[in-house]
């Protein structure tokens, strides 16, 4: 069995490139999907975030009017307590942990593109040669892994992102105040781009990555498959 450690955004809103604020937080299927998936298989897994605050659902990944909807609302429900006391990310030491995994919704790309301690942990991890996954905004907490020179962490490694053509036909827009995928790869990562709205998953060796909501069950499988 192996300890993962799941790190989710605490914020509730992302401020848009016109000034406003935007309702966001985790997307519930990824988080749900990740959290099952890797428990079913017998893994251990403990919630961080920053400052140890609650994680906010997206309330856009919610529709209660249908019946996939209530099923993550149900889920949710059954995993309420361990929601509700989240370890906060500055008190995680390196190496208690066999992976580290980010589910997404736009949060991520509020408070964990550049919390300091998730940015520890991924560079601990890293040079550990742990499986790291993350899944469509997910990934923008990679952002946040610097080496001592300022040098992105994951330069050169193939990773999977919510796309700049999906952010900007479904997501936020033109108002997002960044592109993930763009601002990865002007940062050195090799993004790979799949189809728009399929699955795709990248692994590059133990570091799994998942393109959008519709790849959470090939990249929580991918996370089981490398964790062995």
């Amino acid at each position: 069995m192996a300890k993962v450690l799941m790190v989710a955004t605490a914020a509730d809103h992302i401020t848009l490139s016109v000034g406003a604020a935007h309702p966001t937080g985790f997307w519930a299927e990824e988080l749900v999907v990740l959290h099952r998936v890797l428990t079913a298989a017998g893994h251990q897994v403990e919630l961080a975030t920053p400052n140890g605050a609650r994680p906010p659902v997206d309330p856009a990944s919610l529709d209660l009017g249908t019946p996939e909807g209530i099923a993550l609302r149900d889920e949710l429900d059954a995993i309420d307590a361990w929601l509700a006391s989240p370890t906060p990310l500055a008190e995680v030491r390196d190496g208690d942990h066999d992976a580290i995994v980010l589910p997404g919704g736009h949060g991520p790309m509020t408070d964990l593109a550049d919390d300091p301690d998730l940015g520890r942990l991924l560079v601990a991890a890293l040079d550990r040669d742990l499986v790291i996954g993350a899944l469509c905004h997910g990934p923008a907490g990679l952002l946040s892994a610097r080496r001592p020179d300022g040098g992105f962490a994951f330069a050169g490694r193939r990773i999977a992102a919510f796309t700049d053509a999906e952010e900007l036909a479904g997501g936020l827009g033109d108002r997002s105040p960044y592109l993930l995928a763009s601002t990865l790869s002007g940062l050195g990562a090799d993004v790979h781009i799949g189809a728009e709205w399929s699955s795709a998953v990248v692994v590059d060796g133990r570091l799994v990555t998942g393109q959008n909501p519709q790849s959470s069950t090939a990249t929580a499988e991918a996370l089981v498959t490398a964790l062995g």
